[in-house]
């Protein structure tokens, strides 16, 4: 693996955990694909670091399992902003 694949997995890793991020907010923030960073962590960082991996993979897990209730509150805030729009128009 090349040296600096081995730097950006560690720098992502970390980025994770210290800001408790998600695999899109990692790759909007360094400007790389969800995909890259998703092999990086998951995969690569394992070779490189096994315990900054099962640390950014905890983090990753509790992410996954919280996506549903931020979808919902998302779709709940869409919806609340298309009504107030609605209101305002009607008035």
């Amino acid at each position: 693996m090349k040296d600096y694949i081995e730097k950006r997995a560690v720098i992502l890793a970390e980025y994770i955990i210290e800001n408790n991020a998600t695999v899109r907010s990692t790759a909007h923030k360094f400007h790389i694909s969800k995909s890259t960073v998703h092999k990086d962590v998951t995969e690569r960082l394992i070779k490189i670091n096994p315990a900054l991996a099962a640390a950014a993979h905890k983090v990753l897990d509790e992410n996954k399992a919280e996506r549903h209730i931020r979808g919902g509150m998302a779709t709940r805030e869409k919806y609340k902003k298309k009504s107030s729009f609605a209101k305002k128009i009607d008035a």
